[in-house]
């Protein structure tokens, strides 16, 4: 997941989608919309933000979780990764939820006033420069001139991160106690274990684990397979149940708007006509019904790309009675919805890549399925 906000577009112009009324089913609490601005970080957001709900469902006080102390140890194993495959994976400030959990279990958490993550001189996220400074670097690491590598070049790598970000803290103080990253995070009663990473394809075997082969997969973390009609109940048995759900998405599909929308309209987009575009964006009606075959099809044709992550914070329906997923996004208060989309349930079906969720939201038919249980 990857995406930059400043790079994105609306379908011929469209930048309302003023026809559409949604009235809430299901509206679970969340903190507020954060901007990741100029980064490919959007990974880290979501998971974050589903960290900071998962806290709220548990009881705990409202908690502001630092985004770049996951990124920053991210940036370190992506770094180990190309060297040790020799330049040939991903190396860029995309990843997986998989990343923030793995950062989770190995170093643990902090909130955001102990790493704020902006050493840069700017006030908001950029890491335009960073990405292309530590790229350069690692790209002159590898061609090994000394044709053995050095012991520095770590040392090396990890002075960027700490000019551009900051050092990684030892110990803090919060809220008068003094902490570790380790120690944080296991005052907050967060288990990494406690996690599921589902997709739904159908070139690996369902109720097995495999890996998604996108490119910000960089460290070849796996997802539990489930078909289709398994993978939707696993995300409305969730929300309906309170938890909510991490979501990583295509979102380069014209039916995903810059104002807050996200629809398939029954007839395909490249058999409308401009007035037929317009008139799907602006007014409600029936949607596709997705197939696994549909689903599949977009992965192997990369219509349907890794492009985004997000969190899925409850459930509404428009005028007509069809399903949406309230999205909570992280480019700002932006949209017609301050920082919120409604993403139609079969939006989520087709275009979804993966989703995160706790064991405890699986239905427990699946969960048997899935060797949870």
């Amino acid at each position: 997941m990857v995406f930059l906000i400043a790079a994105f577009t609306t379908l011929a112009g469209v930048s309302q989608d003023t026809g559409y009324v949604f009235q809430m089913v299901q509206d679970i609490p969340c903190t507020p919309v954060k901007d990741q601005h100029r980064t490919s970080t959007c990974w880290s957001f979501s998971s974050v933000s589903f960290f900071e709900s998962e806290l709220l469902r548990m009881g705990k006080p409202e908690t502001d979780l630092s985004e770049m102390f996951i990124v920053r140890h991210t940036y370190e194993g992506k770094a180990d990764k190309y060297v040790r495959m020799s330049g040939t994976v991903n190396f860029a400030g995309g990843g997986a939820f998989h990343d923030a959990l793995n950062v989770l279990k190995n170093y643990g958490l902090v909130p955001e006033a102990a790493y704020p993550g902006l050493e840069y001189g700017d006030e908001q996220h950029n890491h335009r420069e960073l990405d292309a400074v530590l790229k350069g670097y690692m790209d002159a690491v590898i061609k090994n001139p000394n044709r053995k590598l050095s012991t520095a070049w770590m040392k090396g790598f990890r002075g960027i991160l700490d000019a551009y970000l900051g050092e990684s803290p030892e110990t803090f103080t919060w809220q008068g106690n003094t902490f570790t990253p380790a120690s944080f995070a296991e005052s907050l009663g967060l288990d990494p274990d406690d996690y599921v990473i589902l997709s739904s394809f159908t070139h690996h075997p369902f109720y097995e684990p495999f890996i998604l082969e996108v490119p910000d997969n960089w460290a070849w973390g796996t997802c539990l397979n489930l078909p289709l009609e398994e993978f939707g109940r696993v995300i409305d048995h969730a929300l309906n149940k309170g938890f909510t759900v991490a979501w990583a998405s295509d979102m380069s599909d014209p039916g995903f708007t810059s104002a807050g929308l996200a629809i398939v309209p029954e007839k395909p987009w490249e058999e409308m006509d401009d007035s037929e575009r317009m008139n799907a964006l602006e007014s409600p009606a029936k949607q596709r019904v997705i197939t696994q075959e549909m689903r599949q099809a977009g992965f192997d044709n990369l219509t349907t790309t890794d492009d985004h992550g997000m969190h899925l914070v409850g459930c509404a329906t428009d005028q007509l009675g069809n399903r949406y997923y309230r999205v909570k996004n992280s480019w700002g208060i932006t949209g017609n919805y301050e920082g919120f989309w409604y993403a139609s349930r079969e939006y989520v079906l087709y275009k979804s890549t993966n989703i995160m969720v706790h064991r405890d939201a699986i239905p427990r038919d699946i969960a048997l399925k899935l060797g949870l249980e």
